[in-house]
């Protein structure tokens, strides 16, 4: 599975990038604004609504959990320092998506038996997207982590983020991922339509 995830960008407006991903065969956009107030977030939301609906993709908004119940999306990601999953799924109801940050497989390991859909495990490498960043794992450490948390009992799904790029999927596939989470890559490519295509023709090799 292939999660896009938004960035503000010199480039394109975010609705832009998302319609991109979008051509190019994502069906699992997460809207990130960290910077932005609730009422800019709301308005870009308002516009990928339709978008997402009109081609069955998935819409998750980065951390507003009132937001995403407000606006009756498909879930939400919540960071480290964002609301507690549970908190969370009280709040947006069995049919929402709760995605959670993890850089460690303890991290992971705290989710079991918690409603949690599935752990972003990261950074796999430096990325600029991100402000706070925890230590870089590598092929290496996500291997690592996968082989701890399963062998701890947790099948939750883990996507892998973090300065990610098409050379990046085979790779971490190999290491145990479940899907991988992109941001740059797609919206600095030439063609950020092929790319997404791309991308996905790798995944489901």
């Amino acid at each position: 599975m292939l999660q896009f995830i938004t960035h503000p960008s010199e480039r394109y407006s975010i609705v832009e990038e998302a319609q991109m991903a979008i051509e190019g065969g994502c069906r699992w956009i997460q809207l990130r604004m960290k910077d932005a107030s609730d009422d800019e977030v709301r308005q870009v939301a308002m516009e990928l609504i339709p978008l997402c609906k009109e081609n069955d993709a998935f819409l998750i908004i980065d951390d507003r959990v009132q937001l995403v119940n407000e606006l009756k999306v498909s879930g939400v990601h919540l960071g480290k320092e964002d609301m507690d999953p549970l908190e969370a799924r009280e709040l947006l109801g069995p049919h929402a998506i709760i995605g959670v940050t993890a850089n460690t497989a303890e991290d992971i390991i705290r989710f079991k038996g918690k409603d949690v859909d599935y752990v972003g495990l990261g950074p796999v490498h430096f990325t600029t997207t991100k402000k706070k960043l925890a230590p870089e794992l590598g092929y290496d450490g996500v291997k690592a982590v996968i082989d701890a948390v399963r062998a701890a009992g947790v099948e939750l799904p883990v996507v892998a983020i973090g300065g990610l790029t098409e050379a990046d999927v085979a790779p971490l596939m190999e290491a145990g991922v479940n899907g991988v989470a992109v941001s740059g890559a797609i919206i600095n490519a030439p063609d950020p339509v092929e790319y997404t295509s791309d991308l996905l023709k790798i995944l489901q090799k």
